[in-house]
């Protein structure tokens, strides 16, 4: 321990999550939390360990820690929701947990035993609202390519011949593909709830995961499983509370359903406090009003979680030249999640849900959705040249790293002339 204590360790530690798929500038409530949920071994384990999945005999390489001293050490820190372990090709592959989707999750996702939720929440919370630099350094330069995206309620699609719903924008197929699923408590209600914020009645069993995301939870015992039946309970109930759905923002392998709120969300309070949308991707569609049949009653404003609907005065002028006022919902179509709630509470059908003109990026899989994520937040570069302790490495990372910062280069990547090529080429390197 003592080559531990005689450095700052969490210091380290900070660097090391921050150049991860989400950044994490540091600050004082990012040392305290770090300091809350590692211990000075866990956290110098993590500064030695490669950023890509590593199967336990390279991250001993790597760290120089035997892999019988190794492996236990690895297996508590999944247990708590620090590192992630993927059972891929007869072996398990161990990959430290980013921030989001990650060790804010699975901490509050964490039940029994002596447990300080109630001080996690409130570190998390002064993390990630004390001021704007964690959501700025994550959205602040227009990024689009978040963790998660909406899903629409099926029901709210206007039926036109021309709108095609595809199956990964469907709540139904996401889980008509998959067979084992499994229910844990929402972090985020979790977290409101021992802040006294939590402004909706449901009960915090609500965190829904499906196939390997599901198998991870309940094998660290974040998430107990559930049968195919009890997850189409609860995709109906979230529809009769006038929840939001959302997803891996990813076209395949999907591996859970939230069922969200603006009152507890992060994502959704992110949204309203930035003004940034792209932290929750938004889905294929967006919400219409035709304003000659709207009754103006504003139950669409009401429900929509991120506020992007208001009521606006109209003025008709009638035949006999009376003047008529009424009230009319105004949608900001910046804002507009295409999530459905609206379309949900709207008793006369004058709301409902249209094919967005503006192509939206959703990432084909998991790899391309990291990549290009870290991509848009300078840190591809450790993906590739991933050995923290590695001084040749180290020395590729910062020449690749400069490159990749040129916003030209970065430009040229994102579009979509180029993406498919350079993730491919990627890809076959992986």
């Amino acid at each position: 321990m003592g080559h531990i204590i005689g450095k700052d360790i969490y210091r380290q530690l900070g660097k090391k999550v921050d150049n991860t798929t989400i950044r994490m500038p540091w600050s004082e409530p990012l040392h305290d939390l770090l300091k809350s949920l590692y211990s000075p071994a866990q956290a110098d384990l993590i500064v030695r360990m490669p950023y890509r999945p590593s199967n336990l005999s390279r991250i001993a390489k790597i760290t120089g820690i035997d892999q019988k001293k190794l492996q236990p050490i690895l297996e508590e820190m999944c247990f708590k929701g620090l590192v992630c372990d993927m059972w891929e090709k007869d072996e398990y592959l161990y990959m430290i947990s980013p921030f989001v989707i990650g060790f804010f999750e699975f901490t509050m996702m964490r039940t029994g035993g002596n447990l300080d939720s109630k001080k996690w929440a409130e570190l998390f919370q002064s993390y990630m609202f004390g001021d704007r630099s964690f959501i700025d350094a994550n959205f602040g330069d227009g990024q689009q390519v978040s963790i998660m995206r909406a899903l629409p309620h099926e029901e709210t699609i206007r039926d036109v011949d021309h709108v095609e719903i595809l199956d990964y924008e469907k709540a139904s197929a996401l889980i008509e593909q998959q067979e084992l699923f499994a229910v844990g408590l929402c972090s985020c209600r979790h977290e409101k709830m021992h802040l006294g914020k939590q402004g909706c009645d449901v009960t915090l069993e609500t965190c829904t995961s499906m196939g390997d995301a599901a198998q991870f939870l309940i094998r660290n015992k974040f998430a107990r499983e559930i049968p195919r039946s009890e997850m189409l309970d609860i995709l109906a109930r979230s529809k009769d509370m006038g929840f939001t759905l959302s997803t891996d923002n990813v076209k395949q392998n999907a591996g859970f359903i939230c069922h969200c709120c603006g009152c507890c969300c992060n994502l959704m309070q992110g949204i309203k406090y930035s003004g940034y949308p792209g932290m929750l991707v938004s889905s294929s569609f967006i919400a219409k009003c035709d304003l000659e049949s709207c009754s103006g009653c504003g139950l669409c404003a009401s429900a929509c979680p991120i506020d992007a609907i208001t009521m606006v005065d109209k003025t008709d002028s009638a035949p006999n030249s009376s003047v008529k006022k009424r009230k009319y919902a105004e949608i900001n179509q910046k804002l507009c999640l295409g999530c459905g709630v609206c379309a949900l509470k709207c008793k006369t059908g004058t709301l409902k849900m249209d094919k967005r003109e503006q192509k939206v990026i959703h990432p084909e899989d998991s790899f391309e959705r990291v990549i290009l994520q870290s991509l848009e937040r300078g840190t591809l570069q450790n993906l590739i040249f991933d050995n923290p302790n590695s001084r040749s490495e180290s020395f590729m990372r910062a020449v690749l790293g400069g490159f990749l910062k040129l916003s030209s280069v970065k430009r040229g990547l994102m579009s979509e002339t180029l993406r498919s090529r350079f993730l491919n080429t990627l890809r076959g390197k992986n």
